[in-house]
């Protein structure tokens, strides 16, 4: 006499998490989600510019969307370091206007 087993149909698996990419704060080090984070980038040619798309071309360094962390990237030098670049004075103020309509804390 054969003994005859029956095999269990697959078991259904939840779908898998979708990955969502985290970058770091070059002033507080906090982590997050890369989509919570702004974008500044040295371009090919060495302009220094707030990416908005997030996909240019260049160096990128990321930053929270809070004043703080915007005025002691720019203040001590933190994104300079990060992009590797000299950042002009003119950059900076459009770096610090660019941060004048975020939260201050």
């Amino acid at each position: 006499m054969t003994s005859t087993t029956t095999l269990s149909p697959k078991a259904k698996t939840a779908p898998a998490a979708k990955r969502v990419p985290q970058r770091t704060c070059v002033s507080c080090r906090a982590t997050s989600a890369k989509r919570g984070l702004v974008r500044i980038v040295r371009k090919p040619e060495g302009a220094v510019v707030v990416d908005s798309s997030g996909k240019q071309n260049g160096r990128g360094a990321y930053l929270c969307a809070r004043r703080s962390c915007w005025d002691d990237a720019i203040k001590k030098d933190r994104l300079a370091r990060s992009l590797r670049a000299t950042i002009s004075q003119n950059e900076r103020d459009a770096l610090r206007r660019y941060a004048e309509g975020m939260e201050p804390a």
